[in-house]
């Protein structure tokens, strides 16, 4: 596992950093004493709060002398609570925070780079390198702005009752799952053979069906990006003709919440999410109905997926008890702590010790995932999370224009070319800044 490179809304109320709240980005903070409280926001609030009770009761039991205060925020809002609260102050002392918003972040001066608190630490050479090295190259690539956590790869998930029942092969290649999508649809009955995200966060996994299809491993090419090359154009296009032939017309609007939530009514043949969602989908179906298989690959055996999503936990620069937030943030990164999150979100964890605990080879998903990685036969194309703009450009301005697509108004090409003039041009002044 050592080669493995790779969310219940809550009312935020006046939010402690170190003493008082009062941090915002840029703030130097202190490192205190090491006790006292320190606040902490977990950036899947509701889906993980439990399993983050458990692990803060657990540290708090160790280290008597410091309280955490454990503030839950849906993922689909942690990105603004952050910015909010680095120009108008109340960061926390710990957050989670994701790849695809770490650039964003730590550009604010928020952030507290963790090399050499790393290098000193009991975690020293016992994280995962690939996703160090994930989470570094997100944050710009030069220093460390947070200790890693998970890796949720991509899944497709299929119902493996309905499939047989329809005399179906597994959707290992993209030709059977077209093939699954289109013979699992009875639209008069309410039945379809896939669900597309079309609602928020939906760019990784259109991008996802594109690089898969096509084939192509990289996300660039010199200075240039390969997001509009006419085989990803074409992928996207035999995709995005799914909705509403194959698929719920609500999905347009669905997130993953929405989209999880819906394929969970046993209603739908196909689902792509992650392994985060892996636990949810036993809960509601039972573990005999479902399996969830790494991307399919290309009728030539290529398998490609688009990035490695690594979480991870930052601490911020204002917080004046940095040393009190350091200690929580190694004891939720050390081996049993580690092992009991990704166990209970079915995510690959960071910690090398964790990684071969036996459960990650009882779930099936995190398995193969895994497997997919060490056997040489994934490529993953690195989204670029290190481009501040990034964040805006997947979400703000394309976010929209993909729904355009898929209601018929806006064309492939015209989105993938919209989308790469944006991102030829953010990474041209990123390379003019980094000179």
């Amino acid at each position: 596992m050592a080669a493995v490179a790779f969310t219940a809304a809550f009312a935020l109320t006046a939010t402690a950093c170190g003493d008082d709240g009062s941090g915002a980005g840029g703030d130097k903070g202190k490192e205190g004493s090491g006790k006292g409280e320190i606040t902490f926001w977990d950036n899947n609030g509701g889906v993980r709060t439990d399993v983050w009770k458990e692990i803060i009761k657990d540290f708090e039991e160790k280290n008597p002398d410091i309280h955490v205060k454990y503030v839950p925020i849906p993922a689909e809002s942690v990105q603004s609570k952050y910015d909010t609260a680095i120009q108008g102050g109340g960061l926390p002392d710990v957050g989670g925070v994701g790849a695809a918003m770490l650039a964003g972040i730590s550009a604010q001066d928020a952030l507290e780079p963790l090399d050499q608190r790393l290098s000193e630490s009991s975690l020293e050479g016992e994280l995962n390198p690939g996703m160090v090295d994930s989470v570094r190259a997100a944050g710009g690539g030069n220093r460390l702005f947070t200790v890693p956590t998970s890796a949720s790869n991509g899944v497709l998930y299929y119902r493996t009752d309905l499939f047989k029942a329809a005399g179906l092969d597994a959707p290992t290649t993209w030709g059977k799952f077209y093939e699954a999508a289109k013979k699992l649809t009875a639209k008069g009955d309410n039945k379809f053979g896939y669900t597309i995200r079309g609602g928020e966060g939906s760019i990784a996994q259109a991008l996802d069906a594109a690089y898969g299809q096509s084939g192509i491993g990289s996300f660039w090419d010199g200075e240039k990006t390969t997001v509009n090359d006419p085989k990803n154009v074409e992928a996207l296009k035999k995709y995005v003709a799914l909705y509403k032939n194959n698929t719920p017309a609500a999905d347009v609007n669905n997130d993953f919440k929405k989209m999880n939530a819906q394929w969970d009514t046993g209603q739908i043949g196909m689902l792509s999410h992650n392994l985060g969602s892996y636990t949810d989908h036993v809960k509601a179906l039972g573990e005999g109905k479902f399996r969830g298989l790494p991307n399919p690959t290309t009728d030539a055996g290529v398998r490609v997926q688009v990035s490695n999503p690594v979480d991870g936990l930052g601490l911020f620069k204002s917080s004046k008890k940095k040393a009190a937030a350091w200690k929580f943030i190694e004891f939720a990164a050390s081996h049993k702590s580690n092992s009991k999150w990704n166990k209970s979100a079915g995510a690959i964890p960071a910690n090398t010790a964790a990684s071969k605990d036996a459960w990650v080879n009882e779930a099936e998903p995190t398995k193969l995932a895994a497997a997919a990685l060490n056997d040489g036969s994934l490529k993953v194309v690195q989204l670029p999370y290190y481009l501040p703009d990034w964040n805006t450009i997947s979400k703000t301005e394309n976010e929209p224009n993909y729904q355009k697509v898929l209601l018929g108004k806006m064309s492939a090409k015209d989105f993938l070319d919209t989308l790469a003039e944006q991102l030829n041009k953010a990474q041209a002044e990123w390379n003019d800044q980094n000179k």
